[in-house]
């Protein structure tokens, strides 16, 4: 029993036996966590690859001796079957950022925490490989041209055929090859920890300490990078993403010159590769072994390859014409739809009453266009609307309106942003005049048409006094 030999082990290292041993949660690979207390609280392992095992342990002493926060392993049993390792806690990175991924508000100690773990991500990747052995990692001593493939077509096999979907597998090859010799464009004798991720970091005393490195090889800074910033539950918003990048790169500049345009546009490929990859993970552990994790993932990830595609990969024109496809599959784009937000925009007579919002939200914004100059003072543009070109003109003609909604795009545009980020799925806009005819009837038309050309999403139009509506289909 997996119990009696860490049981064993635990003694041999102690000299007395363990309290108690509790299971711990399983992560994604086949290895079984144990904690073991009594007169010393340690974590047991059992992993069915000996090799890995082997692997994990030589990094981890070999980690430990440059310094760098790593979990000690005390001891493991002749077979290397089962060892003994530092017990770090319970947290993990990706539980104490928790509240920034289900609501997208990351706050300065959350932001801290990942800035403290970005910056020292160079340091396992340089000072971590000064010494090291290579021929000691496993399954792959580097990322080369094998393992790159191996990952392209374990996200075909395992996920891309598993939706059901026809493709010309030549063709695919072929950019599959191309992506290779990009991702192979700078070598390294760096260490690529290859899994780095908020569930592989754990928090201790308020630092972060790695575990789980034991698929690590000889490759570029930049999978690493990829790895854990767009990592597809962590829901890192742009502008964060942009801030922990600009982190990691002045910490890199510690050991080796960094020229930022360039390393910005090598990243973009390995994020691509990164998320292919995380996908054909999915697909295996998610749609065959059926771990739970690992399908409720997908929808982050496929969100993930959904905003990197809306810039052109030109050196895989095939693949990310599949990957589109792909993206747009029912099951996929049937759950972005439930997630979507959809802002509806309404023009209105005060007189009549400020709309109702039939979402049960309690509506959202409402701007007062009265103070605006009027055109329904002159008969002459009695019956026209907002629409039509001589009120058009009248309005824009002294710019008083041009500046009123300049203030109201930015008010909007950052509730917006938000909404996007927190998974929001509705919002309403009114804008209000004496008659609902001209002034808020160019306000409403000109912020929809404005939403949805800057964001893409569901835009529902409506000027109540005038019975006009109009949909703006999302583009995303």
């Amino acid at each position: 029993m997996i119990t009696e030999a860490l049981n064993n082990l635990y003694q041999s290292y102690t000299g007395n036996p363990a309290e108690t041993i509790e299971e711990l949660p399983s992560s994604g690979s086949n290895r079984r966590y144990f904690r073991l207390s009594g007169v010393k609280n340690l974590i047991g392992v059992s992993g069915t690859s000996i090799e890995e095992n082997k692997a994990f342990i030589y990094m981890a002493e070999h980690f430990r001796k440059k310094g760098l926060p790593v979990p000690e392993v005390y001891c493991a049993s002749e077979d290397h079957s089962f060892y003994l390792q530092e017990d770090l806690g319970d947290m993990l990175l990706f539980n104490a950022i928790e509240k920034g991924r289900t609501s997208s508000v990351f706050d300065e100690q959350e932001r801290e925490l990942l800035k403290k773990t970005i910056t020292l991500l160079p340091t396992i990747q340089f000072a971590g490989a000064d010494g090291f052995d290579f021929s000691q990692c496993y399954p792959q001593a580097e990322f080369n041209q094998r393992s790159i493939l191996w990952d392209l077509n374990y996200f075909k096999y395992c996920f891309l055929k598993a939706t059901g979907m026809e493709f010309q597998e030549d063709r695919l090859e072929d950019d599959f090859q191309k992506m290779s010799d990009v991702l192979l464009r700078n070598s390294s004798a760096t260490f690529l920890y290859r899994d780095f991720q908020s569930r592989n970091v754990m928090i201790k005393d308020g630092a972060p300490w790695f575990i789980d490195f034991q698929e690590g090889r000889k490759g570029p800074v930049y999978y690493d990078v990829a790895s854990f910033l767009w990592q597809a539950k962590a829901k890192y918003p742009e502008e964060l993403r942009q801030e922990l990048v600009a982190e990691y790169i002045h910490a890199l500049k510690k050991y080796i010159p960094v020229d930022e345009t360039y390393f910005l546009s090598q990243l973009r490929h390995f994020v691509l590769f990164r998320t292919l990859q995380v996908l054909g993970a999915y697909g295996f552990r998610g749609y065959f072994e059926k771990k739970p994790h690992f399908i409720q993932s997908v929808p982050f990830a496929i969100d993930n390859l959904r905003q990197l595609l809306k810039e052109e990969y030109v050196e895989y024109p095939y693949l990310c014409a599949v990957l589109r496809e792909l993206t747009g599959l029912k099951q996929f784009s049937d759950d972005l739809k439930k997630r979507m937000l959809e802002v509806k925009v309404i023009s209105f007579a005060y007189k009549k009453g400020i709309p109702n919002d039939p979402t049960g939200n309690g509506g959202g914004f409402v701007f007062d266009c009265r103070a605006i100059n009027n055109p329904g003072k002159y008969e002459r543009y009695n019956h026209f609307t907002g629409l039509d070109e001589p009120v058009i003109h009248f309005l824009e003609e002294d710019g008083e309106i041009t500046q009123f909604l300049e203030q109201a795009y930015h008010m909007v545009d950052n509730s917006v942003k938000r909404y996007m980020d927190r998974g929001f799925t509705n919002l309403m806009v009114c804008f209000g005049c004496t008659g609902g005819r001209h002034r808020s009837v160019y306000s409403a038309q000109h912020v929809a048409e404005h939403l949805h050309s800057k964001f893409g999403i569901k835009v529902h139009l409506i000027h109540r006094e005038q019975n006009i509506e109009e949909i703006f289909e999302p583009t995303i």
